[in-house]
């Protein structure tokens, strides 16, 4: 499993990293391959606020639908719309090209939170799952 140094994790296996004045958002490689073949994805507008734990969209694979949901508050700046148009871009490239949002956060403390997981603690959390 590859996990990006930097980047936050989530229990429901979302990753949010920081990318220059915003962050950006997505479900992490170990999510992906449990979900299998991606087939749609729905995400947000640009300008929609995002609240901590809500659920912010959907994911579809041939297995089974998730929700998304935000790992810290903030409002939605960039979708990235190649991941709907071509939801397998998820599964082939989850922390790259599969990226889903970038979200200006409202506050930058709730990446320290202890509720998000440093890369090194969601190894071990998704090796227990």
């Amino acid at each position: 499993m590859s996990v990006m140094q930097g980047a936050r994790y989530t229990q429901s296996h979302e990753y949010v990293v920081k990318a220059g004045d915003d962050v950006m958002v997505g479900i992490t490689p170990y999510a992906a391959a449990q979900l299998g073949d991606v087939v749609f994805v729905e995400l947000p507008a640009i300008g929609t606020r995002l609240s901590k734990g809500q659920s912010f969209g959907v994911v579809e694979s041939v297995k089974a639908v998730s929700d998304l949901y935000a790992p810290i508050d903030g409002e939605v700046v960039a979708v990235n719309e190649a991941v709907v148009e071509e939801p397998a871009l998820i599964g082939e490239d989850a922390q790259g090209r599969g990226w889903m949002l970038r979200v200006r956060p409202a506050d930058w403390g709730q990446l320290e939170a202890s509720e998000l997981m440093s890369a090194d603690q969601y190894e071990s959390f998704a090796g227990e799952h």
